[in-house]
């Protein structure tokens, strides 16, 4: 099996493009502030799943990385709250949409996390 077939993952990398998109759409002296806070965090999501993965031999390094990528998905739900509230992101269905698909990518890590408490080895 293969980190890129992860649901994850492949929530992950869905939302790193749109959230991307969306960031090149805010206005100019955004773009450069809270849009490359963005950028950063949501990829940082995507790739702490891969690194984790690639130490998947590991059980407690698997899970700090998938902590981390936890923590990524929550900083870049901040960011994403922050762009709305100051009017910077004022398309309301983009930010209801991308906030409810990282809330459920916030709750998918974590069921993976439980997942990986409870089976590490045995799948």
């Amino acid at each position: 099996m293969s980190y890129k077939k992860l649901r994850i993952y492949l929530l992950a990398e869905d939302l790193v493009i749109r959230i991307h998109k969306m960031s090149l759409g805010l206005p100019a002296f955004e773009k450069y502030e809270t849009g490359a806070q963005i950028r950063r965090s949501i990829k940082s999501v995507k790739s702490n799943i891969v690194e984790g993965y690639g130490r998947r031999r590991y059980k407690k390094e698997f899970i700090r990385f998938i902590v981390f990528s936890q923590a990524s998905n929550d900083e870049t739900i901040d960011h994403l709250e922050t762009l709305y509230k100051t009017n910077s992101l004022t398309n309301e269905d983009l930010y209801k949409n991308l906030r409810n698909d990282l809330t459920k990518l916030g709750k998918e890590i974590n069921c993976f996390i439980v997942a990986v408490e409870k089976q590490h080895n045995t799948w």
